[in-house]
């Protein structure tokens, strides 16, 4: 019997692998990866002639899908980095919910954080055997993988923000981020820090370098200072808020009046050290932060709102439909966010208000347009 090598593992079994049907049958490994799943825009003739190639080399597309009829798995694959922090539950969530209402599955697949496990995952188990598209979660994509994804014809949104290469769906960053900012110069705050998120993975992900540069750009814009030694990173969570909080007032010096935070997470780590430390909030330092987390609206935390569940249920949306044959199902869309103003924030003392900033208030952000 032949030796299975890896390429072989990819499609099937005994040494025969996509690329030896689809030399056989004179078309692309896409086109065969369409036939064999039963995905549309194949002709029927087509179908037939490689089906029949398949079957006489002994090629099985998938362990899991060979014995339907249609030769789909009904599985769509969610790919996060994380699954217990905040945005990436809420987005699971939000995929979960479209698949259960078009009778498809999920298949989970968690990189722990750190991406040790991706090449095994995308050469392999995921893209090969296991599901018919790909929800991918506030990650990029290396050049290599979406090749791999595209050769088998894979469907594929990236959910969280903008990725090279790759249909995405997300807030427009840097317009949240310049909305925050904004917000505090409006209440008349000029010594202003920035949290922002600085994850030490190999995710390659843009949203933390695009928050940091709309504040950068919005503090210019205002003719204020942006001080090196208040510039703080964390990794979006609370305690990575709280490190900061403690670095921040343990440094000699001045002290900021507000902080803009890059995420919720963090702000409530703020939030609870300087509580702890004795610093009034909003009395003394002002906080925001990004998401509108489950907690925010419990803690009065003044946020710019996003809809995490909406955005993968869209995206989700897209992929079925684009299983189903509608043409342009998947692409680029912007997804809204809001101000929504809450009671960490208030002028700096003795400072004259440029805005009413009532406990409780909203403010809504024009919604930037969907396109292609």
């Amino acid at each position: 019997m032949a030796k299975t090598t890896d390429r072989a593992q990819r499609g099937g079994h005994s040494g025969v692998s996509i690329e030896d049907v689809a030399l056989a049958a004179g078309v692309s490994t896409a086109t065969v990866s369409r036939a064999v799943r039963g995905l549309p825009r194949v002709s029927p003739a087509t179908r037939e002639k490689i089906l029949g190639i398949a079957e006489d080399l002994g090629y099985v597309a998938s362990s899991s899908a060979s014995g339907l009829a249609t030769g789909r798995t009904k599985t769509i694959g969610v790919l996060a980095p994380f699954v217990s922090r905040w945005f990436f539950s809420k987005a699971i969530e939000g995929a979960d919910r479209e698949l259960h209402a078009r009778q498809y599955n999920l298949s989970l697949f968690n990189l722990g954080g750190h991406g040790s496990h991706r090449e095994r995952l995308f050469s392999k188990t995921m893209v090969y055997k296991q599901i018919d598209a790909l929800l991918v979660l506030c990650m990029a994509l290396t050049h290599e993988e979406i090749e791999h994804l595209q050769k088998i014809d894979i469907p594929l949104v990236v959910v969280g923000g903008h990725v090279e290469e790759c249909p995405y769906i997300g807030i427009d960053d840097y317009a949240a981020a310049a909305t925050a900012v904004r917000h505090l110069i409006g209440l008349g705050h000029k010594e202003i820090a920035l949290l922002h998120g600085d994850d030490e993975t190999d995710l390659n992900f843009d949203v933390p370098r695009v928050r940091i540069k709309a504040f950068q750009d919005v503090m210019a814009e205002a003719g204020l200072n942006v001080r090196e030694e208040w510039d703080e990173w964390g990794d979006f969570t609370v305690p990575s808020g709280q490190n900061a909080f403690r670095r921040l007032w343990d440094r000699p010096g001045p002290k900021p009046t507000a902080i803009f935070c890059a995420s919720d997470e963090m702000a409530m780590g703020i939030i609870f050290e300087a509580t702890r430390a004795g610093v009034r909030i909003p009395g003394e330092l002002s906080v925001i932060g990004i998401d509108d987390h489950d907690f925010s609206e419990a803690m009065g935390l003044t946020t710019v709102r996003q809809r995490p569940d909406e955005q993968a249920e869209l995206g989700t949306k897209m992929l079925l439909d684009e299983l189903d044959g509608v043409d342009g199902a998947v692409r680029s869309t912007v997804a809204p966010h809001q101000l929504i103003v809450r009671s960490t924030t208030a002028p700096p003392r003795g400072a004259e208000t440029r805005m009413a900033a009532a406990p409780g208030a909203t403010a809504q952000e024009p919604v930037p347009p969907q396109h292609a």
